[in-house]
């Protein structure tokens, strides 16, 4: 199968016009409050011409279905395409001068990872900041999502393309553009809630959308520079509640909504995920609530805070974890690894691969006594394949040898073996925070260029969970 170049520049330039209607969003948030708006008219203008140019060489419809290994190829070239076209504000705008920086704030934000590299967020325009926030939420929902639903001529490969860049495995309707709009409802609707509860707790407008936007994404920015540590419990608390529905599959959600309850209950994953919550909840409660002087409900809440945090990949907080006993951030740093569910905007490992490989674990044990005994690995009720299971156990087998290799590279360029292990894992999860000065309450700002580049890489892979992004530099990709 030979690439057309054809469909790729058809998507690309699809890509980069939906990109531009993004940056004009912003263009209200600059006039409201008196703020520059060239940075947005130029970077909204460079993404017209360039994506125009590239949808006009791919507009024959005669070309034929895309192949697989366009739709890798595509896949991955559309998360480096808007990482480097969602810098430019920043760029243009002079709020991050270097480009290395600016693709770093850009992809973190895309990815919905929510690292930073900036040291003072508030100094920045409300529409840097908005523009921010709007990264998170237009990478959650994904921005192959949005070209499903504008480009028609991909309904035949739009689920094969929409599924290598989302854990969306269960298809809940037999059209991918029916999947799409189900997903976009529910992201609408989640999005449209938590920004009134935040209102009626007495957030303006402005940080109500902006944190509503990072948390539906699992994502991570804010506005301010201690994230969300200044507001009042209630707000905390709300986006604490929003980050665990966030990290819950969207599967769930639209069984939930069709009052399909036997589904739900039957869900291996949900409660594996709730489970993990509400026991790392438990053990950090008993961490602060005895080894620091908080009393029990300020222990509580910042555990239930930071728990739901690191789970679904959000990366809010309340308090700075690298002051917690060496014990708690430890057990923060653990469930860096842990991710939430499948079908939802997080990201890590995903809670149902933990499962699947501890109940293959299970299973091999049973073989170990009766060798000839067939134990299917069960997920939901119903038998995985093991084709699922042996990929499985290689995606762990594949994420924990890069993270190995990413710690070693980081370290090689100067940065030390916690701020390493930390930087790698956040970056994998698409987490945001790290260890040591890259906490939740630090910034990245004092890598180094190669240290950021490599950070940035990881994000996009860890984005498309590793093998999309890896599969189009192998050769066998190459040799087709």
């Amino acid at each position: 199968m030979l690439i057309n170049p054809v469909h790729i520049a058809r998507v690309l330039g699809t890509i980069l016009l939906i990109e531009a209607a993004a940056v004009i969003f912003c263009l209200p948030v600059s006039l409201i409050y008196s703020e520059p708006v060239w940075p947005f008219v130029i970077s909204a203008g460079i993404c017209i011409i360039l994506g125009g140019a590239l949808w006009f060489l791919g507009r024959r419809p005669d070309q034929g279905q895309i192949n697989n290994r366009e739709t890798y190829l595509i896949v991955t070239s559309a998360w480096l395409v808007i990482s480097i076209a969602g810098a430019l504000p920043y760029l243009i705008g002079k709020t991050i001068p270097s480009f290395v920086d600016a693709l770093f704030e850009s992809a973190s934000g895309l990815t919905t990872t929510g690292a930073s590299i900036l040291t003072d967020v508030e100094a920045l325009p409300h529409s840097i900041l908005f523009w921010r926030s709007m990264t998170h939420w237009i990478g959650g929902i994904g921005i192959i999502v949005l070209v499903i639903l504008v480009l028609p001529s991909l309904k035949m490969t739009g689920y094969q393309l929409f599924s290598l860049e989302s854990s969306l495995k269960e298809k809940i309707h037999p059209k991918a553009k029916g999947v799409v709009y189900r997903i976009l409802y529910i992201y609408l609707g989640i999005t449209a809630l938590e920004t009134i509860f935040l209102l009626l707790g007495g957030m303006d407008l402005f940080n109500s959308l902006c944190n509503s936007f990072s948390t539906v994404a699992t994502g991570g920015f804010s506005t301010r520079n201690t994230s969300v540590a200044e507001y009042s419990p209630y707000i905390q608390y709300v986006i604490a509640i929003f980050m665990l529905l966030s990290a819950v599959s969207y599967v769930v959600f639209y069984h939930l909504l069709k009052g399909n309850l036997k589904r739900v209950r039957s869900n291996d994953e949900l409660w594996a995920y709730l489970f993990t919550v509400t026991a790392g909840v438990t053990v950090l409660t008993i961490i602060l609530y005895t080894g620091t002087d908080r009393n029990f409900a300020l222990s509580f809440r910042h555990s239930f805070f930071q728990v739901i945090s690191q789970i679904s990949c959000s990366g809010f907080a309340t308090a700075d974890y690298m002051t917690f006993p060496p014990l708690g951030w430890f057990l923060l740093f653990l469930l860096m690894f842990s991710g939430g569910s499948t079908g939802s905007t997080t990201g890590g490992i995903k809670i149902a691969r933990h499962l699947i490989f501890f109940k293959n674990l299970g299973n091999s044990f049973i073989r170990l006594h009766h060798p000839s005994a067939v134990v299917p690995v069960k997920l939901n009720g119903q038998g995985v394949p093991e084709g699922v299971v042996n990929q499985t156990m290689v995606f762990i087998s594949l994420y924990f040898v890069i993270y190995i290799a990413g710690v070693l590279l980081l370290q090689l360029s100067g940065v030390s073996i916690l701020e390493s292990a930390g930087a790698v894992a956040t970056s994998m999860a698409n987490i945001g925070p790290g260890l040591g000065h890259s906490g939740n309450m630090g910034n990245f700002a004092h890598f180094n260029p190669f240290a950021k580049t490599i950070m940035t890489l990881l994000m996009i892979a860890g984005r498309l969970e590793l093998f999309t992004f890896l599969t189009v530099f192998t050769r066998p990709f190459r040799k087709n």
